[in-house]
């Protein structure tokens, strides 16, 4: 199974501390000790589980746009946006928990136009004020005659955001971008006129479920 590179060190952490506390349960096989091995154990399989990587595949278009995320869709509306869209956009939330792959994935194929970061909050990712007072960055996609912007906000146990995007990068639909490490929501705001393919309440799968069409 392939790995997000940001998770390796805490991957290896993890599976130290686990082999660590195997070993003495094993010298020591007192029943608190095999305890703590099995939590240090399970929790390193955790770990591995939350950073893995894997490789997807589904449909990809000039006219569709791909999650960006896996999670569920917890809002589908209309709203403001002036610091990329410069007006009304269509805003497709999706909410990440602790079990969700958590690298995160160009929706449409174009250039990175705008890159910035905002410090912040860390509220629950799942309410509207996160999209406003939380700790965000945002990308910003020219593609071809639009403009798409993803933006990854941290949440109550988020407290890092990593994103490559530099402006004059290339993004291949599909692709990585980043990741928010621990549970987190990406926003993603397209041009009025778009025609959504999910609803809320629907699971995404980044990089293969079609969220949206450009109008």
């Amino acid at each position: 199974m392939r790995f997000a590179r940001e998770g390796r060190p805490f991957i290896v952490a993890a599976s130290i501390i686990a082999l660590a506390a195997v070993a003495a349960a094993y010298r020591w096989p007192v029943a608190f000790l095999v305890g703590v091995a099995t939590v240090c154990v399970l929790f390193a399989l955790w770990v591995a589980y939350f950073f893995r990587d894997p490789e997807r595949r589904g449909e990809r278009g000039p006219r569709l746009v791909i999650a960006p995320a896996d999670g569920k869709v917890v809002q589908a509306v209309e709203v403001d946006e002036p610091a990329f869209m410069h007006g009304r956009a269509l805003r497709i939330a999706i909410f990440m928990n602790v079990f969700s792959v958590h690298v995160n994935r160009y929706p449409v194929t174009g250039r990175v136009a705008y890159a910035h970061y905002n410090p912040g909050k860390f509220l629950n990712a799942a309410a509207d004020k996160a999209s406003i007072e939380n700790e965000m960055s945002s990308v910003g996609i020219e593609c071809g005659a639009h403009r798409v912007l993803v933006r990854q906000i941290a949440g109550l146990i988020a407290r890092r955001i990593v994103t490559y995007s530099r402006p004059g990068d290339h993004a291949e639909q599909g692709e990585r971008f980043g990741l928010i490490r621990f549970g987190s929501r990406v926003d993603v705001y397209l041009p009025v006129g778009s025609a959504p393919r999910v609803r809320v309440g629907d699971h995404t799968a980044a990089g293969s479920t079609v969220i949206a069409e450009l109008p």
